[in-house]
């Protein structure tokens, strides 16, 4: 919602969960716009944690140069307890206050735009990015580091195939998501995986078993199963119940985890997380706040805070169906 704030003089940039490849483009699209427009800059190290602890850094252009590339996040990231509760957010204010922050740009997931979320109701403007490799942030076509993680998974997949093929083995392989499929639905499209399980799919271990003893009947030398990180049971559980039966693969397990996290933001990351950059700070200077800036189709919209957190992300029924058709 737009609401009359006074002429911004001091914005406020902050990472917050968990990181994401894009986030130091994002940082550095934040603060040159800002400096075109004649808008000081604070970093806060360690998101809200940082923010409560007034830990904060002016950011020049010359500090945000050579980032582009860089894995990770120079502001560092953390996730905080006392910010949940009611003293932790004043104290917060307070530090803002006392630097004379008008408004605060915050990129992050689910949990940190809970935390804007908070901010906004005690009267801070806020406007969210979302940035996070699940991709399960309602409001937004892609989020910020979903493409990288997504190419570094396909590049995991391709080698673990190729030691698959050559040892005749099932591998299951889990990839992150949190509680969304988003990650591994993809990744069992673009990587013609036999089957992929999901926190929102019914599969049993029998069916799992099934499909991979069907994929050895019609001669096939492998079999490539990816696991959302939130599928139930546990990969590792999964994996032991299969090879305890008779699917004709002997069956391996590689949980992918941390990997994802890391490298170099792709092309696509990059241009993203700038374009999220420049249009946070221009939502702030027009008085749109309380918002998170959301990917819809070409245009980047303004989307009511209150809105994506009350609203969960699904996978597309049209993924799903897509790897229905693929597999047969």
């Amino acid at each position: 919602m737009v609401e009359p704030i006074k002429k911004i003089q001091t914005i406020g940039v902050m990472t917050s969960g968990g990181d994401a490849p894009g986030m130091n483009p994002f940082i550095r699209a934040v603060v040159r716009t800002a400096a075109a427009n004649h808008i000081r800059v604070l970093g806060i190290e360690e998101g809200y944690e940082g923010l409560i602890h007034g830990k904060f850094k002016e950011l020049s252009t010359r500090e945000v140069g050579g980032i582009l590339q860089r894995g990770g996040t120079i502001l560092q990231t953390a996730r905080s307890k006392e910010f949940r509760t009611p003293e932790g957010q004043s104290a917060a204010i307070r530090q803002m206050n006392n630097v004379g922050m008008d408004a605060l740009i915050v990129a992050g997931g689910d949990g940190s735009l809970h935390g804007a979320q908070m901010l906004e109701k005690k009267g801070f403007p806020v406007v969210g990015v979302p940035a996070s490799i699940d991709n399960d942030i309602w409001g937004t076509d892609m989020a910020i580091g979903v493409d990288t993680a997504m190419n570094t998974i396909v590049d995991a997949i391709d080698k673990i195939r190729d030691t698959a093929s050559s040892h005749n083995r099932a591998f299951l392989i889990e990839v992150m998501g949190n509680a969304s499929g988003y990650l591994a639905v993809e990744a069992g499209i673009v990587c013609g995986a036999e089957m992929v399980l999901i926190p929102e799919s019914p599969f049993t271990a029998e069916d799992v078993a099934k499909t991979i003893d069907e994929a050895y009947r019609k001669g096939k030398n492998h079999a490539i199963i990816v696991v959302a990180e939130g599928y139930k049971p546990h990969t590792a559980e999964l994996g032991a119940a299969i090879d305890a039966m008779d699917v004709g693969f002997t069956t391996r397990v590689t949980i992918l985890g941390h990997i994802q996290r890391g490298g170099k933001p792709s092309a696509f990351d990059r241009m993203l997380a700038s374009r999220y950059g420049v249009k946070a700070v221009e939502f702030l200077m027009d008085g749109l706040t309380n918002v998170m800036v959301g990917l819809n189709g070409r245009e980047m919209l303004p989307v009511p805070i209150d809105d994506v957190i009350n609203n969960v992300r699904k996978v597309s029924d049209e993924y799903l169906h897509m790897h229905d058709v693929l597999t047969r």
